[in-house]
């Protein structure tokens, strides 16, 4: 587990989630997960539809000590048997997956619960949910009839403004490359989930240092993210 700030005031200052599968060559991954971390990727989610059980929990175990030298932290994607098993930090749901509160049972204490969002009814069930710590908020680009897009991040940014302490993180996801990211950001977000923008790039750590700085120039341009990170980091930060 995750120790030193606790994984909820981490959640709460992360700007950069990497979505990464187990990669073409496994042996690939603790190395790649190192170098993305070096670039200021702050969250690593484990997430392939095509792997067993017992390979997602080798790549978990072979890229947990990667993660916490960086401080940083690492989750499963709607695998609630596989969170018990290695104690994940973090476990994110599908839009139809299991109920926050059956999948409270599957983690740690102090460990944090996400949930996909793809429309605004999704959106409001899941912040008004007590079970629910986080959110991903998309798909930005792609969506099917009538999903995610920019309007649904300008009405997160609304229900849930990233400058408000007490609303819970969400991240903009879908889509997501260094092209589009200032529109995401003028939306609203100023957390986002990334996948092949980063992962398939020439210079994967490269990639992620750009989205990093990026999104560190918007919290300090927004004139209320000063006190997210001030009270994240005092005495009830969490």
């Amino acid at each position: 587990m995750t120790v030193l700030l606790g994984v909820a005031t981490r959640m709460r200052l992360a700007r950069l989630l990497l979505i990464t599968d187990l990669r073409p060559d496994a042996r690939d991954l603790p190395d790649f997960v190192a170098a993305v971390l070096g670039g200021g990727v702050d969250v690593v989610q484990l997430r392939d539809p095509r792997a067993e059980a017992a390979a997602l929990a080798a790549g978990f175990a072979a890229v947990r000590g990667r993660v916490a030298e960086r401080k940083a932290l690492l989750g499963l994607y709607d695998s609630l048997d596989l969170a018990r098993e290695v104690q994940a930090d973090l476990l994110q749901l599908s839009e139809r997956g299991p109920s926050a509160v059956q999948a409270r049972g599957s983690v740690h204490q102090w460990a944090q619960i996400g949930r996909s969002c793809h429309s605004r009814r999704q959106l409001d069930a899941a912040l008004a949910d007590p079970d629910i710590d986080y959110l991903t908020v998309g798909p930005v680009v792609g969506g099917l009839f009538g999903t995610g897009g920019l309007d649904l991040v300008e009405y997160a940014a609304t229900r849930a403004p990233a400058r408000d302490r007490a609303a819970k993180p969400w991240f903009a996801v879908g889509g997501i490359t260094l092209d589009n990211l200032d529109e995401v950001l003028a939306a609203g977000a100023r957390r986002v989930a990334v996948s092949r923008a980063i992962a398939d790039a020439d210079q994967p750590a490269a990639a992620a240092a750009s989205f990093a700085a990026r999104l560190a120039q918007s919290w300090k341009d927004d004139p209320g993210m000063d006190q997210v990170v001030l009270g994240s980091l005092g005495p009830s930060g969490g």
